[in-house]
């Protein structure tokens, strides 16, 4: 067995608390650099309302899951949802009822009825939601 000097052990230690600290200093800033993984919400239908809640011409904010839902009541009297995210920044969405438009107050991105982005900085149209009547109740739910 070969014995190790001191200088040796000396060396050998100060290279274990280099790699120690180069480690405690890159672990948290790869941590923090890639974000962890959150599985997708189970959310599968969500009960917004009731039909008469809702007058023609309107919209209404609603929890889907962990994200922003908007439900519109269309001047035909047709209800739509969608994601209420913008497709630019991830700012959350409103409904102008004097504009008849999906409003983005961040950059001015404007979506039409269908979810369409016609104006401002939005390169893709909003996520749809499907939304289902059930005795009276308004139920929004994933599209298939």
């Amino acid at each position: 067995m070969q014995k190790i000097s001191r200088r040796g052990f000396i060396d050998w230690m100060l290279g274990l608390g280099v790699i120690g600290t180069v480690g405690s200093i890159l672990y948290p800033l790869a941590q923090y650099l890639i974000p962890p993984k959150i599985p997708e919400s189970k959310t599968k239908m969500v009960k917004v309302g009731k039909v008469d809640e809702f007058p023609v011409n309107s919209g209404k904010l609603f929890r889907f899951g962990r994200k922003p839902g908007i439900l519109i009541h269309t001047q035909q009297g047709d209800f739509r949802a969608f994601i209420a995210i913008c497709t630019h920044l991830s700012c959350t969405v409103q409904y102008r009822d004097d504009w008849k438009l999906i409003w983005c107050a961040c950059h001015n991105g404007k979506f039409d009825l269908t979810g369409k982005n016609i104006s401002g900085p939005p390169p893709r149209p909003l996520t749809p939601l499907k939304v289902v009547t059930k005795n009276d109740e308004i139920y929004v739910m994933r599209e298939a």
